[in-house]
C-alpha cells in the first residue's frame, strides 16, 4: 500500500503512466472529468475492504490459526497477482536481485507477525502499532524542526498504546511486540521496494509475493490447526485474498490517478481508525478511552508527517504497493 510519506508526486496520473512497462496490465484510472469525491470514495471503499478482509481472516483463527490464514492469504494473493501482472511477460532490467529478495521476505514477514498479533491484540491498535514502521521511514528522511512534533505524538501514541502500565487497558505485551515487529518489517518493505521497483517495475509486487509464499506457505501450512485445503476454507481463503489485495489495490490507483499525493497519503493515515471501527463492527473488539487517544496520536502523526514533507527531488516513478499486511 502506498503510506503517506513515502513517495510524493506531484502529477500522479502522469507519473502513473511512467511506470508502465511493455506488455504490462493497463493500471486503472478514472475518466478526466470524474470529480475528486469519486477519488476519496473509491479511497474509503479500499480501506473497508482492506479492513474487512483482515476482520474476515480474524473469524478463522479458531479454525486454522494466525498461521494456516497467513499461509493462504500469502498463497492465494500471489496467484492473483501473478495473474494480473504476468511477469513473465514484463520486459524488466533486472540486476537488483538481493532488493527483490528483501522486499519478498520483508512482505512475508509482516503478514506472519501481523496476524500473531491479531490473535491477541484489537484489530485497531495491531494496524496502528504496525503503522509506526512507515512512520518511521518517513521520520528519519527528514530533520526539520516540525518533524520533532511528529515524533512526539508518535511516542505519545504508543506510550497509550504499549502494555506499560494501566493505561494500556489490557493489550498483550507478545501480540503488541509482533506488531511492532511487523511494522519494522513493513518499514524494510518499503526501502527495499523502492529499489527492487526501479528495476522490476510493475512485475515487482507480483514476483515479491511469491517470493514470500514460497519461505510462508509451507510454514503457516505446516503449522495451522488443521487442513488449509478443504472445500470449506479455501473459498473463505480466496474471498481474503480478495478483499485484502486485489480489491483495494485496484480502487488504490484509481484514486491515486485523481487525487494530489498529499491528499492520498493523509487519507490513508485514517487506517487505524477504520480498522479499529472494522473491529468493533465485525468482532466486538471495543476500545477503551486512553486506546482511541493512542489511535489518535499516531493518526495524527502519520498525518501531520505527510502534510509537511518536504520534496527534495521529483520523483519519476511510483512504487508498486503489493500486500499490506492488514490489508495491501
Amino acid at each position: 500500500m502506498t503510506q503517506s510519506g513515502q513517495h510524493q508526486p506531484q502529477e500522479p496520473q502522469n507519473t502513473l503512466q511512467t511506470t508502465t512497462h511493455n506488455n504490462s496490465p493497463p493500471v486503472p484510472v478514472l475518466a478526466k472529468k470524474t470529480s475528486p469525491l469519486i477519488a476519496i470514495l473509491l479511497l474509503l471503499i479500499a480501506m473497508l475492504s482492506l479492513q474487512g478482509g483482515a476482520s474476515l481472516a480474524k473469524t478463522l483463527f479458531p479454525v486454522v490459526g494466525p498461521q494456516g490464514v497467513t499461509a493462504l492469504r500469502l498463497g492465494l494473493g500471489s496467484v492473483l497477482l501473478l495473474l494480473y501482472f504476468r511477469p513473465w511477460r514484463l520486459k524488466m532490467r533486472g540486476g537488483n536481485l538481493r532488493a527483490l529478495l528483501m522486499y519478498g521476505l520483508a512482505l512475508g514477514c509482516m503478514n506472519y507477525s501481523f496476524y500473531l498479533a491479531l490473535q491477541t491484540v484489537p484489530l485497531g491498535i495491531a494496524v496502528a502499532l504496525e503503522f509506526t514502521g512507515p512512520l518511521a521511514v518517513a521520520m528519519f528522511s527528514s530533520r526539520r524542526p516540525v518533524d520533532f512534533i511528529w515524533v512526539v505524538l508518535a511516542v505519545t501514541g504508543l506510550l497509550l498504546l504499549l502494555p506499560l502500565g494501566q493505561s494500556a487497558g489490557g493489550v498483550d505485551l507478545k501480540g503488541a511486540c509482533f506488531a511492532l515487529i511487523a511494522g519494522a518489517c513493513w518499514a524494510v518493505y518499503i526501502l527495499a521496494g523502492q529499489r527492487a521497483g526501479s528495476s522490476y517495475g510493475p512485475g515487482t509486487a507480483a514476483m515479491g509475493s511469491l517470493i514470500a509464499a514460497l519461505i510462508f506457505f509451507p510454514i503457516g501450512a505446516v503449522q495451522a490447526h488443521t487442513s488449509i485445503f478443504s472445500w470449506e476454507i479455501l473459498p473463505l481463503g480466496l474471498l481474503i485474498a480478495l478483499l485484502t489485495s486485489a480489491i483495494p489495490y485496484s480502487l488504490e490507483m484509481m484514486a491515486l490517478t485523481k487525487l494530489p499525493a498529499k491528499t492520498f497519503g493523509t487519507l490513508m493515515s485514517m487506517e487505524p481508525a477504520m480498522a479499529a471501527l472494522s473491529g468493533i463492527i465485525f468482532l466486538g473488539e471495543f476500545l477503551t478511552a486512553t486506546q482511541w487517544m493512542g489511535l489518535a496520536a499516531i493518526i495524527a502523526a502519520s498525518a501531520g508527517s505527510t502534510l509537511t514533507i518536504q520534496r527534495k527531488t521529483k520523483i519519476e516513478t511510483v512504487d508498486i504497493p503489493g500486500n499490506h499486511p492488514s490489508g495491501k
